[in-house]
């Protein structure tokens, strides 16, 4: 695994494993809608204010479009199913679902970006959804998933979150990557306003500072920092690469629903775990970083005359 940012990925999974916990903690005090406008909109206005300082060219004609409407699709309408099913479930289970996710990330690169899925990382594919499975306890007489309607709810989300990869990636080889996810989540924030922008002003003074520090959590370092990072990873390397690292979530994330909620244990979560671990090393071990941005064909350096001095070495 060459690319350094891979580790970073993988590591950073484990900030958003925990997110999964947050928002449970946080859908004590807010209901759903809230908790996504509220989030997002603090992400939003925090890019905004360091707007001057973000290096790039921002989307223009229908790159600002397809920029606005990613933000709808990913910050509207894909959070806020990925968080009623998450209110409606348990951070456990939520936590194994997101095992689905690198599955749909990887079609849909294939289908839209043209990407190959190489023997190597259908196999890390394959192990961890058996990771999955094994963490779901499958072949207990008792398993069931804790809410149909819940995870469908859930897993709908993917459908929304994979717009970000499959839309972005075209556009951060020709705008700045910060000013992308900066315009999408003031898209994102002015759908959400308009959706129910009063009941969260009216729920957000009630907030009490543990909610706030929360948020901010979620804002800052979830949404800022590691929407952020996807793109720095996608623009050198594959989707169903980078779709890979996302395992990481369902393991990290009963352990910390087990830690912080209380939610039960079984030794299936242990076998599953390994074989999730497994399958990274299969999927990522000396994978390479791509050439050229997957859906444009044209080599890195060409992109890279159309872009910035400040953005060119991260080409390379």
């Amino acid at each position: 695994m060459r690319s350094p940012y891979l580790w970073v990925l993988i590591a950073f999974n484990l900030f958003w494993a925990l997110s999964l916990s947050v928002i449970q903690e946080l859908s004590k005090s807010l209901d759903y809608g809230s908790i996504v406008t509220l989030r997002f909109s603090m992400a939003g206005v925090g890019l905004l204010l360091l707007w001057p300082l973000l290096p790039g060219r921002a989307p223009r004609g229908w790159e600002l479009v397809r920029t606005a409407v990613m933000g709808v699709v990913v910050f509207v309408i894909g959070q806020r199913l990925q968080v009623l099913g998450n209110k409606l479930s348990t951070a456990a289970n939520s936590s194994v679902l997101t095992g689905l996710e690198p599955l749909l990330c990887s079609v849909g690169a294939a289908l839209f970006l043209r990407e190959r899925i190489t023997g190597r990382r259908w196999g890390g594919f394959g192990l961890g959804m058996l990771g999955v499975a094994l963490l779901h306890g499958v072949w207990r007489a008792d398993f069931q998933f804790a809410s149909l309607t819940a995870s469908l709810i859930f897993i709908s989300s993917f459908v929304c979150e994979t717009v970000y990869s499959i839309m972005g990636k075209p556009l951060i080889a020709r705008a700045g990557m910060a000013k992308v996810l900066t315009l999408t989540l003031v898209s994102g924030t002015v759908g959400n306003l308009l959706w129910e922008g009063r009941a969260t002003l009216d729920a957000a003074r009630q907030q009490p500072l543990s909610a706030w520090l929360w948020l901010a959590y979620l804002a800052v370092i979830c949404t800022m920092v590691g929407y952020t990072l996807w793109f720095v990873v996608i623009r050198q390397t594959d989707v169903n690469v980078a779709a890979l690292t996302i395992f990481v979530q369902p393991v990290a994330g009963i352990l910390i629903a087990r830690l912080w909620l209380k939610e039960p244990l079984h030794w299936g979560q242990l076998w599953g775990s390994v074989a999730i671990v497994v399958g990274l090393i299969v999927g990522l071990w000396n994978e390479k970083p791509t050439a050229k941005p997957a859906g444009l064909g044209q080599p890195a350096r060409s992109v890279a005359r159309e872009l910035p001095v400040g953005e060119v070495d991260a080409l390379d």
